[in-house]
């Protein structure tokens, strides 16, 4: 496996030069290298698999094998292939005069040497090949050495954006109402889990989850249609959880049909278990003035189907703070007392953010050179 380079430019402009020497300079026949490859490497294999046996004195069968491997082989080449010759001596090193003599392992060795000019073929396309690779490997590190630059450069821009940001302003302002609101839509919610029936519960989740800014996935269909079908959906959710533990003959009190109700709970208690009120909900540090104004204004649209009075008076008063002129001042300093870390306030204060921005964009600017100078794999 290659290992990142330091210098992904450089490596890629390496990786190119060497590719573009062999293939501009080649040290045989480009049009050849195939046909000659090939067939020395067909011959190579006969050579190497048949050796041992063949030089083995007390086995002729195993040389008569050999021979017949090696003249279809050889018969197999066509020729008027470049460098036939050394295919021909080669053969000629590993044929015997008579029974009376046996191939030894020097014969091979001459047969191999005999096929050194054909070999020069098939390193090259060898060669080739590796200059291929590596480039394609060089290209696609530069690549994604680049998006990692991307990314970095755009941490490091909002660190220093976060460090301009004034760690005095009052944020309790933003604060305040929308910890009022979360705090009541939680209650809410719970309540509303806890006291619903289950097919009413559902249905709002179902209806929820059609909101593009809130944040609730839709009941699964066998699910949904159980609780809205079958007289189970009259028990809450979490009673429908209990009775999902409940052995077949204590649950046959309760709902008609124990088996369904254990395949359609039981196996969506995951997913029951986990909804809560944090898709309703809007956190800390706020979003941006644009996320804030049109996710309000989608939860006013849901939060009052089960929220009393009370609730939806702290969500409108959370959805007014879009309209502060100070809103966006305020949720920047919210979000850099939220985010910045000790180190990064000391690299803020040393100016090694700064640096480390310019050197980033310095290597981005190489590697957009280098990737626009040579062509993608």
């Amino acid at each position: 496996m290659s290992t990142p380079s330091d210098d992904p430019a450089a490596e890629l402009a390496a990786a190119a030069d060497r590719l573009e020497r062999l293939e501009s300079d080649p040290p045989v026949d480009p049009e050849d290298v195939d046909t000659v490859a090939d067939a020395y490497e067909s011959v190579a294999r006969v050579l190497d698999r048949w050796e041992e046996r063949a030089t083995d004195w007390d086995d002729f069968e195993g040389y008569v094998e050999f021979r017949d491997d090696l003249s279809e082989t050889m018969s197999s080449i066509p020729e008027d292939i470049p460098e036939s010759e050394a295919f021909l001596e080669a053969d000629g090193h590993v044929k015997t005069g008579g029974v009376s003599k046996s191939l030894t392992t020097d014969d091979f060795d001459a047969a191999r040497e005999a096929l050194a000019p054909a070999r020069e073929y098939a390193d090259y396309r060898d060669d080739l090949e590796d200059a291929r690779s590596r480039y394609r490997t060089a290209y696609r590190q530069a690549e994604r050495r680049r998006r990692e630059l991307d990314e970095r450069i755009e941490e490091l821009q909002r660190v220093r954006r976060l460090g301009e940001a004034d760690l005095d302003a009052p944020v309790e302002r933003l604060r305040e109402p929308i910890e009022r609101y979360d705090e009541a839509v939680r209650a809410a919610f719970a309540e509303f889990r806890k006291e619903a029936p289950a097919r009413e519960f559902l249905g709002f989740v179902r209806t929820a989850a059609g909101y593009p800014l809130v944040d609730f996935r839709a009941p699964p269909t066998e699910l949904f249609e159980y609780v809205d079908r079958e007289p189970a959906g009259d028990h809450t959710v979490p009673e429908l959880l209990e009775y999902a533990d409940y052995s077949k003959s204590k649950l046959e009190h309760y709902v008609e049909d124990a088996s369904l109700l254990k395949r359609r709970v039981a196996t969506n208690r995951t997913y029951l278990e986990d909804l809560s009120a944090d898709p309703l909900c809007i956190g800390w540090p706020p979003p941006e003035v644009g996320r804030l104004r049109f996710r309000t204004e989608e939860l006013l649209s849901v939060v009052d189907r089960f929220a009393g009075e009370e609730t939806t008076r702290a969500l409108r008063a959370v959805c007014s703070l879009a309209r502060d002129d100070e809103y966006e001042r305020l949720r920047e300093s919210a979000v850099a007392r939220a985010e910045l870390t000790p180190e990064e306030r000391e690299r803020l204060r040393s100016g090694a953010v700064a640096e480390e921005l310019e050197s980033a964009r310095d290597r981005r600017e190489r590697l957009d050179e280098a990737l626009e100078e040579h062509d993608p794999p």
